[in-house]
C-alpha cells in the first residue's frame, strides 16, 4: 500500500484513512448511480490501495463487502463484495458551488475536522487529472500511458456529464471524454481493449483511446480511458425519442445503425479470432439460472417463469447459428451515437454486473443484436400511447441493415433471437427492480408477451 504525502502543509495523512472514512462512505456510496450493491447493505469496508494524486486528492480503491442475500430455496448465500474506485478531496472548508460534491465532514480518525468530497466533480481536480494522463509517468502503484501520436492540449475546461451511468465521464473542453471506471475488476477492461484493437483494424465506428490510467496493486486493473469526443453528435436514445415526439419515421436511421452494427461485428471477429464454438445448451442453462435467480430477486417476474423457460428449451435444440465471437456485450440505443449521417459505437464494457472475464469472452453476436431489439420497444414505451408498430418498424429495418452487411439475416434465426430477446428482458427486469423500480413496467410488459408466446 503507498502512504500518501502531506494533504496540508499542517497535516500528514496515515496510510489508512478508513477510521476517519468508514461512517462517511457507508452512507454515500448507496446513493451513487454507480454503485452495485443498493440492495445489501454494506457490512465492512477495506481499503486495498491509496495514492495521493495530488495535494488534497487521494485516490482509493475500497472494497465493500455486503452481507448475503438468502439464496432460492432459503439457503443463505455467501458474503458478496465489490472493489470501487474513489478520488476523494480533502479540504477544511468545501466550496459552495461543490456543494453537489460533499460525502461529509469526518468526525475521528487521520482526518478529524476536514470534509471530504468527490473530487471527479472539482475542476481543479479533474484539470490536474488530465495533467497526470498528458505526461505518462507513474504514481505508486498508478500507471497513466498515452498513445504518442494524439496530442491532448494543456488547459482544457472540464465538465461532469450528468447522465445516468454506471462510471463517471468527463468531458474537457469539448474535445475529449475520460471515462472513470468505478467498479474496478482484475483484469484488461474492454472499454480500453476493444476500442485500441478495433483501431487497429482501421475501423472508424469506434474511437480510438488517447489515454489511460491503471494500477498494478493489488492486481493489474483498468481504471479510466481518455477517448475524443464527439461534440455534434446525438445518442441514439435521445434521437428515437425525437423521432417518437415529432412523429418522424426512423426506420431509415435504424437501418443504418444495423448495418454499422454488424460493420462493428466483422471487425471484431478479425481483431479477436477465436475458435470458440456456439454451445447452445450450456448458454441455456445458464440463461435458465438468470431467469430464476432473477425471479427469486423479483416476484413480479414468477408467474412468467414457465413460460419464459420455454425460449430457452427451444434455444437448446437450436441450430448453433453464427459462430462465437467477440462482442459489445451490452448494446442498446444509449451505446450509439450518431454524427451527420454516421452511427459509432461506445461503451464497450459490457454489463458490469458480470464476471470481467465473460465480458471479454467469445459470444453470440445474436446478444447485441437482442440487446437493441429491447432498446426500440424501451424508446416505444416512453410515450403513450404506446407505439408498437414504431418498435416492430424499427426491429425490422435494423436487422436488414444489419443482414446487408453481415450476410447473415438475425430474422430466420428465431430461436436463437427469442432466447436472447428473453434473457435480455430477463436482465433488464432486475435491473429495474433495483435501481429504477418506475421503470420495472416497460420490460414486464415484454416479459409477459415473450412468457404467453412461450405458454
Amino acid at each position: 500500500m503507498q502512504k500518501s504525502a502531506s494533504l496540508r502543509p499542517t497535516r500528514t495523512v496515515v496510510a489508512d484513512p478508513m477510521a476517519s472514512l468508514a461512517g462517511l462512505l457507508r452512507e454515500w456510496l448507496p446513493r451513487q448511480r454507480w454503485f452495485a450493491g443498493k440492495d445489501r447493505p454494506v457490512t465492512d469496508l477495506a481499503l486495498l490501495s491509496m495514492t495521493e494524486l495530488f495535494p488534497g486528492c487521494l485516490h482509493l480503491l475500497i472494497h465493500a463487502d455486503h452481507t448475503g442475500m438468502p439464496a432460492p430455496g432459503g439457503a443463505s448465500a455467501p458474503p458478496a463484495g465489490d472493489c470501487y474506485q474513489l478520488l476523494l478531496g480533502i479540504r477544511q472548508h468545501l466550496s459552495p458551488r461543490l456543494g453537489r460534491a460533499l460525502i461529509g465532514r469526518a468526525e475521528q480518525g487521520p482526518l478529524a475536522g476536514l470534509t471530504v468530497y468527490d473530487a471527479l466533480q472539482d475542476p481543479r481536480s479533474a484539470q490536474l487529472l488530465l495533467e497526470r494522463l498528458r505526461h505518462p509517468g507513474t504514481s505508486g502503484p498508478l500507471r497513466f500511458e498515452a498513445d504518442p501520436s494524439v496530442p491532448v492540449p494543456a488547459g482544457l475546461a472540464p465538465r461532469v456529464l450528468d447522465a445516468e451511468q454506471s462510471n463517471s465521464s468527463l468531458v474537457y473542453g469539448d474535445a475529449f471524454i475520460l471515462k472513470v471506471f468505478r467498479r474496478i475488476q482484475p483484469g484488461v477492461n474492454p472499454d480500453l481493449e476493444v476500442p485500441g484493437a478495433l483501431a487497429g483494424q482501421g475501423c472508424r465506428r469506434v474511437p480510438a483511446p488517447v489515454a489511460w490510467f491503471r494500477t498494478a496493486h493489488p492486481q493489474e486493473a483498468t481504471l479510466g480511458v481518455l477517448q475524443p469526443f464527439l461534440p455534434d453528435a446525438s445518442d441514439g436514445w435521445t434521437l428515437a425519442l425525437n423521432a417518437l415526439a415529432s412523429g418522424d419515421d426512423f426506420t431509415a436511421a435504424a437501418h443504418e445503425l444495423g448495418q454499422a452494427t454488424a460493420e462493428v461485428h466483422l471487425a471484431l471477429a478479425s481483431a479477436f479470432p477465436s475458435r470458440a464454438r456456439a454451445e447452445n445448451g450450456r448458454t441455456a442453462a445458464a440463461m435458465t439460472e438468470r431467469l430464476d435467480s432473477a425471479a427469486h430477486c423479483v416476484p413480479a417476474l414468477r408467474p412468467y417463469v414457465a413460460g419464459l423457460r420455454t425460449a430457452f428449451g427451444a434455444l437448446a435444440a437450436c441450430d448453433p447459428g453464427p459462430a462465437a465471437q467477440r462482442i459489445h456485450g451490452d448494446l442498446h440505443l444509449g451505446q450509439v451515437l450518431r454524427a451527420g449521417r454516421e452511427w459509432f459505437v461506445i461503451d464497450f464494457e459490457g454489463e458490469p454486473s458480470r464476471p470481467l472475464a465473460e465480458r471479454r469472452g467469445a459470444q453470440s453476436p445474436v446478444r447485441d443484436i437482442a440487446g437493441m431489439l429491447r432498446s426500440f420497444d424501451y424508446a416505444a414505451r416512453q410515450r403513450r400511447p404506446w407505439r408498437p408498430e414504431w418498435a416492430r418498424r424499427c426491429r425490422e429495418a435494423y436487422c436488414a441493415g444489419y443482414a446487408a452487411r453481415a450476410g447473415w439475416d438475425p430474422r430466420k434465426k428465431h430461436g436463437l433471437l427469442r432466447a436472447y430477446e428473453t434473457d435480455r428482458a430477463v436482465y433488464e427486469v432486475l435491473y429495474e427492480a433495483r435501481h429504477r423500480p418506475d421503470w420495472l413496467p416497460v420490460p414486464m410488459a415484454a416479459i409477459e408477451r415473450l412468457a404467453v408466446r412461450g405458454a
